[in-house]
C-alpha cells in the first residue's frame, strides 16, 4: 500500500467520522436540553485536552502530517473554536486541503529525512515512513479515539461504527 493512500484516505476518512461524532454530540445536547459547550469543555481526566482541543490537534495532526510529507506550508488556524459548527468547519477545511495534497510526493517521502517539532523546544527527526506509520498515524488516532471516549462518556449514544463510519465497508 502507498505512503499516500495510507496518508490521504486514512486523514478524510477519520475526519469525516469525527464529524459526524460532532453531529451526534450536537443532536444529545440539543435533545437533553443543555450547552453544547458542555461537550466541547469535557474531558476525561482533568490533566487531559478537552473535546475542542482534540479535534484541534487530530486536524493538526493531518494537516502537519501531509505538509511534512510533501514539503508544502500548512494551513494555520487559530485555534479559537468554540462551537461544534467552527470545529465542524475547521474539520472541513482540513480535509480540504488533504484531499489537494499530491501524492506522489508523499510517496516520494519515504525514506526522505522528516523533522517536525515535538513541542515548544524540540524537533523530531525520522524517515518519512515511519513518520506516518509511528507518529503521524498513531497520534492521529489517538485524538479522534479520545474525542470519541469524551463523547461517549457525556452519554452521547456513539457505538464502535460511528468511530468506524468512513470506512469503505461492503457487509454481505
Amino acid at each position: 500500500m502507498s505512503m499516500s493512500r495510507a496518508a490521504i484516505q486514512t486523514f478524510e476518512i477519520g475526519l469525516t467520522a469525527l464529524s459526524a461524532l460532532l453531529d451526534k454530540g450536537q443532536a444529545y445536547a440539543e435533545a437533553k436540553r443543555f450547552d453544547p459547550a458542555v461537550l466541547l469543555n469535557s474531558r476525561l481526566f482533568p490533566d487531559m485536552f478537552p473535546l475542542t482541543r482534540q479535534v484541534q490537534i487530530a486536524c493538526d495532526l493531518a494537516r502537519n502530517a501531509g505538509a511534512h510529507l510533501t514539503g508544502v506550508e500548512a494551513p494555520r488556524d487559530e485555534d479559537k473554536e468554540n462551537t461544534i459548527a467552527e470545529l465542524q468547519a475547521r474539520i472541513a477545511r482540513t480535509v480540504a486541503f488533504v484531499k489537494r495534497l499530491d501524492a506522489s510526493k508523499i510517496d516520494g517521502a519515504a525514506d526522505r529525512e522528516i523533522t517536525f517539532p515535538l513541542g515548544p523546544d524540540n524537533k523530531g527527526h525520522m524517515r518519512g515512513a515511519d513518520y506516518l506509520n509511528h507518529f503521524a498515524l498513531p497520534n492521529f488516532y489517538f485524538h479522534l479515539a479520545t474525542a470519541y471516549g469524551i463523547l461517549r462518556h457525556n452519554g452521547v449514544e456513539l457505538g464502535k461504527r460511528d468511530f468506524l463510519s468512513g470506512i469503505p465497508l461492503r457487509i454481505t
